[in-house]
């Protein structure tokens, strides 16, 4: 029981749900979408008692933590994006800010059902500012993927060392 804890006493604080547990993915935002009358189908007696929303892509891995990097010099780490649904669906990537240094190269396109593309997340170690931070300046941005369901966010992390 949610109520209780696991020796059985009352709990003073809620449980918070896993979202997965919750039918949503972490790091996503639905999109209020107008279905589209002419987008294939697929009407199958296997998906049509299924409730759940068969579309929509996965990160794998779900973040990037380039650890700590060395002033000047840029580095590149590979993210894939699979399409789990059961449609082909498009996706493109809002480009991040230029003074994060990161810029993500893709290939454009439809992504079939069960495929994949890869995704490469470049950063170019620089900083900025910089001043009485003790020689390392921290990183942080999500970049987001714009899919027609949902917005997926892409946690970037690094520390520069200078």
């Amino acid at each position: 029981s949610l109520l209780v804890n696991a020796a059985g006493q009352p709990r003073k604080e809620k449980v918070k749900l896993p979202s997965s547990l919750q039918g949503r993915k972490p790091n996503s935002i639905p999109n209020k979408k107008i279905e589209d009358p002419v987008a294939g189908k697929v009407n199958t007696s296997s998906l049509a008692t299924r409730r759940q929303h068969l579309s929509g892509f996965h990160l794998i891995p779900p973040r990037v933590t380039f650890g700590v990097l060395k002033k000047d010099c840029t580095y590149v780490a590979t993210v894939i994006l699979k399409n789990a649904g059961v449609n082909f669906s498009r996706f493109r990537v809002k480009q991040p800010p230029l003074h994060t240094g990161l810029r993500v190269m893709y290939a454009p396109g439809p992504v079939a059902a069960g495929l994949q593309v890869e995704l490469e997340i470049e950063i170019f170690a620089m900083v900025i500012g910089g001043e009485g931070t003790g020689g390392l300046e921290e990183i942080s941005h999500d970049i987001e993927i714009l899919t027609e369901t949902e917005t997926l966010l892409l946690p970037v992390r690094a520390n520069i060392l200078w």
